[in-house]
C-alpha cells in the first residue's frame, strides 16, 4: 500500500472561518465572515498538490455556500461536502465523516490514510478517532476546550495555524506503514 494521504477532511468554523467574525441572519445562516489567516492559502496549496478535499462541517448549508463559496471561492475546491443540515447529523456522528468518505470513494480499509483537521476536540477529533482517521487538531481559537475530556478526544497531531498542515503532511506520510 502506498504511504500517501488519500484525502484531507476539513472542518469550517474556527478551522477555515474565524467564528468570531461571523455575521448571521435571523435563521443562523452566516452571511459574512473572515477566514483564519492562512486558511485560503492552505486549501489552495493542498488542492494544487493533488490532495482530494472534503468539507465536514456542522451548520446550515447556506453558511458554507455564502462564505466558502461566494465570498472566498474555496467551495469548488472540495471534492466532497458533508454538511450537517444536509446529512441529518452533527459531528461526532460517524455519518458526517462516512458521507464525505463515501463521496470520495474511500472504503474503511483506507480510512487510516485520511486526515481530519478540525478545531473541536469533542466533535472533530473524537469523530475522526472513532473511525480510525488521522486526527489533526487546529488549536487556534479560544472558543473551545483545549484539554481532551478523555482518550477519545486526544488528537494524533496538533497544529496552531492552517499553514502548519502543509509542512506536517510529509512527516505524516513517512509515518504511514
Amino acid at each position: 500500500m502506498e504511504n500517501k494521504i488519500l484525502a484531507i477532511l476539513l472542518d469550517s468554523g474556527d478551522t477555515l472561518v474565524d467564528e468570531g467574525t461571523e455575521v448571521k441572519d435571523e435563521t443562523g445562516v452566516v452571511l459574512q465572515a473572515e477566514l483564519i489567516p492562512g486558511a485560503a492559502e492552505m486549501v489552495r496549496a493542498l488542492k494544487a498538490r493533488g490532495y482530494r478535499l472534503g468539507l465536514v462541517a456542522d451548520g446550515p448549508a447556506g453558511t458554507f455556500y455564502n462564505i466558502l463559496g461566494h465570498s472566498y471561492q474555496l467551495l469548488s475546491l472540495f471534492d466532497a461536502l458533508a454538511i450537517s443540515e444536509l446529512v441529518g447529523f452533527e459531528k461526532p456522528h460517524p455519518a458526517m465523516f462516512t458521507t464525505a468518505l463515501g463521496q470520495l470513494g474511500l472504503h474503511e480499509a483506507q480510512y487510516r490514510q485520511v486526515l481530519m483537521v478540525g478545531n473541536n476536540l469533542a466533535r472533530d477529533i473524537k469523530g475522526a478517532n472513532a473511525l480510525g482517521l488521522i486526527s489533526v487538531w487546529l488549536d487556534w481559537a479560544p472558543r473551545r476546550a483545549k484539554i481532551p475530556a478523555d482518550s477519545s478526544e486526544q488528537p494524533r497531531y496538533t497544529i496552531r495555524s492552517p499553514l502548519e498542515l502543509i509542512d506536517l503532511i510529509p512527516s505524516i506520510e513517512r509515518s504511514l506503514s
